[in-house]
């Protein structure tokens, strides 16, 4: 297969020798031939006609090219099918057998820059995020339906991605038959989705390990969970022994969505109460202690721009949390955000820790499950920051 050359500057081959999948339009010193469509496959070269691998070209995007394979490429019309059957095998070996929901191609992580595949049980959802992956819609659907055996694939294709891309969003029944909701396993325990509605593609599946630590930690303690949504950090505490949970968010159909997962797992519902409220609100108002308090909002950051406001909401809602854990109490608490991630947040945590007025040691980094692994090279593809932190009367 004979592909368009893209050919980078002198100097600006570096993040790509690296293994960064971003090669921004900057870096770019021409286009062979000049005029490409969205989403083309091309091979790109350094500056004297090396060849530095191939990617997807977008001639109107601030990243020009998304990387798909490193080095010389025999054959590049089978590097997504093999990337495809790489991502599923390494499901099969790090996902535990307690669980049927995972992340199960993470884009870039997965070396298919633009394409997230996330399984429910035996229901598919796809996003299609970039112009290349878009080109590629009719072939995946085939690929999934003979590797992963699915009853349903459902798109959900949508976000300020594809609007930079130039796509409109798009949704729908891809493959099989319609579904109203399924009963997946996650840590062992039932959840309720509705695959392609809701937050992400139906559920938070990044937080799962977290949960599973987050569980351990709640034996005869208060807890609150902030941010609850569909209860899912609710579920682990209670499984886990907590005296009593309180989940708060702003959602009043979450939280009823939180109840059906509580009754799924035939859990103790006398020993929960679920409040509709902001839990910034909640947390500035409540006079309760609690031992064990996870945090996790919404991203608060969903563009470069956003950065500086949510450093002081990330700083105010950490400040509220830290006030009300009792003493010797554990925070969990994360960023969700691409724009203010890493040490970013940790240092919005150090500010908090001044605001309120505690002293607070660092137990752990939290990050996503291993279903979403990044590339190495690629300290853009990380998104979500968490730690969990103790306080020290």
């Amino acid at each position: 297969m004979s592909l368009p050359h893209v050919l980078l500057k002198k100097g600006r081959d570096g993040p790509v020798r690296g293994r960064n999948p971003w090669i921004f339009s900057q870096a770019i010193q021409r286009i062979e031939p000049p005029a490409i469509e969205a989403g083309t496959m091309v091979e790109v070269l350094d500056h004297s006609g090396d060849p530095l691998g191939i990617g997807h070209y977008h001639p109107a995007t601030t990243i020009a090219v998304r990387m798909l394979g490193f080095g010389r490429q025999t054959d590049p019309g089978a590097i997504v099918p093999a990337r495809l059957a790489e991502a599923i095998e390494l499901r099969r070996r790090i996902v535990p057998s307690d669980t049927t929901c995972m992340r199960l191609v993470n884009g870039d992580g997965d070396g298919l820059s633009g394409l997230v595949v996330d399984q429910y049980g035996d229901v598919l959802v796809m996003q299609l995020l970039t112009a290349g992956m878009e080109r590629l819609r009719d072939a995946l659907v085939p690929m999934l339906l003979e590797a992963v055996r699915p009853r349903s694939i459902i798109e959900r294709s949508a976000g300020s991605v594809r609007r930079e891309e130039g796509l409109e969003d798009r949704s729908g029944l891809l493959a099989g038959e319609p579904i109203a909701e399924v009963v997946a396993t996650e840590n062992g325990f039932k959840l309720a989705v509705v695959p392609g509605r809701g937050q992400k593609t139906g559920y938070f599946l990044d937080q799962r390990d977290n949960r599973r630590r987050f569980g351990g930690l709640a034996r005869g303690v208060r807890v609150l969970d902030a941010c609850c949504y569909s209860g899912g950090f609710t579920i682990a505490a209670l499984a886990g022994g907590a005296a009593k949970v309180t989940g708060v968010d702003t959602s009043a159909p979450a939280l009823a969505w939180a109840r059906r997962n509580l009754e799924l797992n035939g859990l103790p519902s006398e020993r929960v109460e679920f409040i509709c409220q902001d839990a910034g609100r909640y947390l500035a108002d409540c006079a309760e202690r609690f031992e064990l308090i996870v945090l996790d909002p919404p991203p608060l950051a969903r563009s470069r721009k956003d950065a500086a406001r949510a450093q002081r909401l990330y700083v105010e809602m950490n400040s509220l949390a830290m006030r009300a854990l009792a003493p010797g109490g554990l925070l969990m608490t994360f960023s969700c955000s691409q724009h203010f991630r890493g040490e970013d947040f940790f240092t919005a945590l150090r500010v908090a820790q001044v605001k309120a007025g505690c002293n607070l040691r660092m137990l752990a980094r939290l990050g996503a499950g291993p279903d979403h692994p990044v590339m190495l090279g690629h300290v853009e593809g990380e998104y979500l920051t968490g730690a969990l932190l103790g306080h020290l009367p």
